[in-house]
This record gives C-alpha cells, sequence and structure tokens, in this order.
C-alpha cells in the first residue's frame, strides 16, 4: 500500500504535515506529525511502513495530542473534524464526507455489536445518498435514517477504509464519479441482455419495461402493432422522442452466461443481443434521470418490435402519439461516438444543424469525439421518412452485431446516455422549438 493511499484511508493528506487552521498548526497536522513520530518514519517514508503498525501508531498519537472535546462540541462547517476522538476505521469516511458537503457530527464504527453509522448535520439529499449508495464497495449497503447513515459491513472494516479512499477520490477529481456510474449502468445492462426476445415474440421484455416505467411515465400505453409507447412531461417546450427496438437478432442460448473482459461484455454462447439491449438501457438510464435535468418539454419513448426483420413495428407507430414530436433520438448504431444523420449518405434523417447539436452537446460533456456520419438502415429512418420527424440514430456501443463474436462496451453505452442527457440538459433541444421541426428536416 502507498503512502496516499494510507493517509486517505485514515482522514490525512499529505499537505497535513505543515497544515494550518486559522494560522495555527491544524488538529489533522499535529496528531499526523505525531503519529509519523511514533512510528520513526518521515512522510516520504511512509510507503515502507505496513498498515497494521500504521494504525497502531495512530491510535496512540490519538492520545498523545490535544482533544478537541468530542465530535458532538465541534461544528463542522466551522471547525476542523476532531480526528484523534474517532474511531479509525471511520476517520476517513468522517474527513472525506464532509469535503464533499455531507457534514457530519458523531459517528460510530460499532464495536463489533452494531452497525457503523455517521450522523449528520441535516439530513442528506436524495443525490447524496445516491452518490454514496453508487460508491460503496461490493459488500457494503447504505441504509440512510432521518440524520445519519448506516454502512452496513458485517465485520469486514476494510470496506469503511476502501469507502474513504472513493469519497477522497470523487473530492479530488469530481470527473471520477462518472467511471462509478458507468459500473452501476452495467449491472443494469447486464440485466436487459439477460432477457430473451426475437423478433415476434418480445411480449417478456415488453412487460418489464412496461413494469419500470409505469412508476416514471405520466402516459403509458402498447399500441396495435405491440410498441411500447410512453410519455414524461417536464413543462413546456420541444417533444423529444427516444426509440430502441425490443426484438432481437435470434433467441439466447439457453446455458450461456455473460462475460466481461475490461469493459467488455460478450456471451459464452450465441449472440449477446445487445443489439438492441444496449439502446434500451441507454434509455432507461436517462428516462430514470429525466426530473434531474435542467429540461423543460416532453420526453416520449417508443420501444419497437420487430424492427430485425424489416423495421416492421417503427412503420406502425401510432400517429397521434408521434403527431406533436419536434425530434427523435434513436440509439440503435453500433460502435462508439457516431451521430447518424443519414443511410449510407443518400437518405438523409435530418438536417445538418440537429445532427451538429449532438457534437455540441458532445463537447460541453467533455467527449469531443462524437461525429456525424452516414450510416445504415434502422427505425430513424422510418421516423424521417414516414413521419417527416428529424431523427439521428446514435452509437450505443455493440460490435459484430448478429454474429456470436458480438460484444458490447458498457462505458461507451453509458457515455451514450451522458450524450442524450448533455443535449436534453443544456436546452440544446430548445433550439429544435425555436427553428420549428421543418427547419431540422433534410433540404
Amino acid at each position: 500500500m502507498n503512502a496516499t493511499q494510507l493517509l486517505i484511508r485514515y482522514g490525512f493528506k499529505a499537505s497535513d504535515v505543515n497544515g494550518k487552521f486559522n494560522g495555527q498548526p491544524s488538529h489533522a497536522g499535529k496528531l499526523l506529525n505525531q503519529t509519523l513520530v511514533n512510528i520513526g518514519a518521515t512522510i516520504d517514508e511512509l510507503g515502507f511502513v505496513s498498515e497494521q503498525s500504521w494504525a497502531a501508531a495512530l491510535k496512540t498519537a490519538s492520545s498523545q495530542v490535544d482533544r478537541c472535546g468530542g465530535e458532538c462540541l465541534v461544528n463542522p462547517v466551522e471547525h476542523e473534524l476532531p480526528l484523534a476522538d474517532i474511531d479509525l476505521s471511520m476517520r476517513g469516511i468522517c474527513q472525506w464526507m464532509n469535503a464533499l458537503g455531507m457534514y457530519t457530527i458523531h459517528s460510530c464504527d460499532g464495536h463489533g455489536r452494531r452497525t457503523p453509522t455517521v450522523g449528520t448535520l441535516t439530513r442528506l439529499t436524495r443525490k447524496q445518498i445516491e452518490l454514496l449508495r453508487m460508491i460503496a464497495p461490493e459488500g457494503m449497503a447504505i441504509r440512510p435514517r432521518e440524520k445519519a447513515i448506516e454502512f452496513d459491513c458485517g465485520d469486514r472494516k476494510e470496506l469503511l477504509l476502501q469507502l474513504a479512499e472513493r469519497l477522497y477520490e470523487i473530492h479530488l477529481n469530481p470527473c471520477s464519479l462518472s467511471r462509478y456510474e458507468a459500473e452501476q449502468f452495467k449491472h443494469r445492462l447486464i440485466e436487459w441482455l439477460s432477457v430473451p426476445g426475437e423478433s415476434g415474440k418480445e411480449a417478456q421484455i415488453r412487460q418489464l419495461l412496461r413494469g419500470r416505467l409505469r412508476s416514471i411515465a405520466d402516459d403509458l400505453f402498447v399500441d396495435r402493432a405491440g410498441n411500447l409507447c410512453a410519455a414524461i412531461y417536464c413543462g413546456e417546450g420541444p417533444t423529444v422522442l427516444l426509440s430502441a427496438h425490443m426484438d432481437i437478432y435470434q433467441e439466447l442460448e439457453n446455458d450461456r452466461c455473460i462475460i466481461q473482459e475490461g469493459t467488455i461484455l460478450r456471451s459464452s454462447n450465441g449472440i449477446l443481443g445487445a443489439d438492441d439491449r444496449a439502446g434500451i438501457a441507454v434509455i432507461m438510464e436517462v428516462a430514470d434521470n429525466i426530473h434531474q435535468l435542467q429540461f423543460n418539454g416532453t420526453l416520449k419513448i417508443a420501444f419497437t418490435v420487430e424492427e430485425e426483420i424489416g423495421l416492421v413495428g417503427s412503420q406502425k407507430l401510432d400517429r397521434y402519439f408521434l403527431a406533436d414530436v419536434d425530434a427523435a433520438i434513436v440509439v440503435d448504431r453500433r460502435g462508439t461516438r457516431d451521430i447518424v444523420t443519414s443511410c449510407r449518405g443518400v437518405i438523409p434523417f435530418c438536417s445538418e444543424e440537429y445532427g451538429m447539436l449532438f457534437e455540441k452537446a458532445g463537447r460541453l460533456a467533455d467527449m469531443n469525439d462524437w461525429k456525424v456520419t452516414a450510416g445504415g438502415s434502422s427505425d430513424a429512418k422510418i421516423l424521417a421518412q414516414s413521419f417527416g420527424i428529424p431523427s439521428v440514430n446514435l452509437s450505443a456501443g455493440y460490435m459484430n452485431e448478429h454474429t456470436e463474436w458480438e460484444t458490447v462496451d458498457y462505458v461507451a453505452a453509458y457515455e451514450t446516455s451522458r450524450l442524450i442527457k448533455s443535449f436534453l440538459n443544456q436546452q440544446l433541444s430548445t433550439a429544435i422549438k425555436t427553428g420549428g421541426r421543418d427547419n431540422l428536416l433534410p433540404d
């Protein structure tokens, strides 16, 4: 274990050696320096010290420095945390929770009899609780109480120290949160990849999607063709349609399992089904978070049937449902970072301006390599040609579809959801309403 890890896990950073608070040596600095004296090492030599020796020296130092009067007597908004008064395995969690604005007033590691708990100055927000759950190590359950959080990890105190490292990582680099978000997305994607449903046999996937959408959609129905249609109202503004197809190329093998290699998922036997289960996962990720975005308008969703046998379902979509749609986003393109605006450069789906809005959304989300390109046939072609809706088809992260070598990069798929969120969150969709749907159609 390196020196930085040792420090972070127990609520320190290297600069605490010379740390000041209100012009005086900080409590953290005094505690850290006394620990280094006890262990007979400098900060630069800490990487050669075992964690067991470090923890023992730190425990001794905690009784050697001036105490601050107990954790409950310190306002963390105005004063330093009294690290010496906090249980060893909770110090890192408390320190970095406070650094992230989750102010703590007491904590306990449970002492082997109870669940480790941190009391907070105010009730944590939903977003803060979701962050803790997202980065919690495997084997730890986060349980919010009125003004407290329980960290249920059994007798595995190592998980508390791991959580401290992750909290510090988010504090140091907020962008690293997307890595944990992608891991959460992966688990949801695998759930969808496990659902069968070749063309004409979409009943199971449709039922599951309908159940998931029921709690978030304001309108939800199955049209005569079997397409699942939903609407989520988010105020006044444009109506944007998200679409993916529910059928897969052929049925999943009964004995297959999903294998992970880095960020790539593949099937042990037969097709993976990421075409277009990945598109479904992306759209559900957006739908689940739509009310956390600065999107004003209506989000409509169409999960279509029988795409794999000739774009059948999209051709039979309910015209009344599509009547007020200003623009559409289909998620059914292979590869990564493609914004498809035409079929082979011959049949356009939209104007150049509409495609460029997604390049801009990519740049605003620090993903500069999303680019407009030509692609193949998809439901985007039907939405543009048959219904007059400007459409794009975005990469869903899968490759080698319709073969036993099919794969999906779950991080790439998650980043497609980030692109759509950026498009909606940055109010780029208002350009649709301002310019009018006809201006986004091809000339």
